[in-house]
């Protein structure tokens, strides 16, 4: 988000570190949603992954 950066007035560029940790925890958040929904709709989420797998095998490298 360079646009943010460059309204907000703040010069510095944000840190490989800093986007690593906010990276880390959206991912984990993203795992931990990804989990609940599982377990509030069983079937979505079954079907979910099978579409998921089957794009995978379908895909070309």
């Amino acid at each position: 988000m360079p646009d943010r950066d460059l309204r907000s007035g703040d010069p510095l560029p944000e840190t490989s570190d800093a986007r690593g940790r906010r990276r880390a925890a959206f991912l984990r958040d993203l795992h931990e949603a990804e989990q609940l929904r599982a377990r509030v709709q069983p079937r979505r989420a079954r079907a979910a992954r099978r579409r998921h797998v089957h794009r995978m095998r379908t895909f070309r490298w």
